[in-house]
């Protein structure tokens, strides 16, 4: 397949929500200047806690907070390292960068890069 993916799970307090759409709004700007193909942010609709595991179990969601299911794609996973780079190095991302800035609790947070096996 010709594409890479990122995907990411944030808990986001509930009272943080309209900041959290607005910094990744500018952010996936940013991302989307430097190449990606496509940012996608999404807030929790249907998710329940499960009985061995689940989205609200994996970022130990607390009861004020929502579940943030997000994703961005590239060409490759080679393109994906060097848009990274390039916007981790982005001056107007520097201030969200600062865990004193940030609307979620990063340390929940938990991502990763996928191959796609599998795309209709």
């Amino acid at each position: 397949m010709a594409f890479y993916v990122d995907g990411y799970v944030i808990p986001v307090p509930k009272k943080n929500l309209a900041a959290y759409r607005a910094m990744a709004r500018k952010a996936g700007k940013i991302w989307r200047e430097h190449g990606a193909l496509e940012v996608v942010e999404c807030v929790a609709d249907d998710v329940k806690p499960g009985k061995v595991t689940s989205f609200p179990q994996s970022v130990k969601l607390k009861a004020d907070e929502v579940v943030v299911f997000s994703w961005i794609t590239y060409k490759s996973r080679a393109q994906r390292d060097k848009i990274n780079k390039l916007v981790m190095d982005d001056p107007r991302l520097a201030s969200m960068m600062d865990p004193k800035n940030s609307p979620f609790d990063a340390k929940r947070m938990f991502f990763g890069g996928f191959k796609p096996i599998v795309a209709l």
